[in-house]
């Protein structure tokens, strides 16, 4: 917008007495970005999301067939999710299975009792 054009803002009464509290302290959630970061994937969502509804350990076959993606892109994303804790794996001769960490189930739920509180 041209200079001539554009309206002053105007201070309100709040903006002009509205000052920081110095007691404020962040609530201790930086551990959780990388889990977060690792779930911010519709892929790895859904993976995440097979892996509960099945509520066992699936083959990395099984996990590939649901998906039209390559395999190492489905590999990226079972690795991604793995050094985040979300899930673990075991290889058994040339398969690999995943299931869902518990811990990963408990590390929301104390996500959630940390924005209750």
């Amino acid at each position: 917008m041209p200079p001539a054009i554009r309206k002053k803002r105007k201070a309100t009464a709040d903006s002009a007495t509205c000052c920081p509290t110095p007691n404020l302290r962040a609530r201790p959630l930086v551990p959780y970005a990388r889990f977060f970061r690792a779930l911010a994937d519709s892929t790895r969502l859904e993976v995440v999301g097979l892996l509960a509804e099945q509520g066992k350990e699936l083959c990395v076959c099984e996990i590939e067939s649901h998906f039209k993606l390559s395999q190492p892109t489905v590999s990226h994303h079972l690795r991604l999710l793995r050094q985040a804790g979300i899930v673990d794996s075991e290889r058994r001769g040339t398969w690999v299975y995943y299931w869902l960490r518990p811990e990963a189930r408990e590390k929301l739920r104390r996500f959630g009792d940390l924005l209750q509180s």
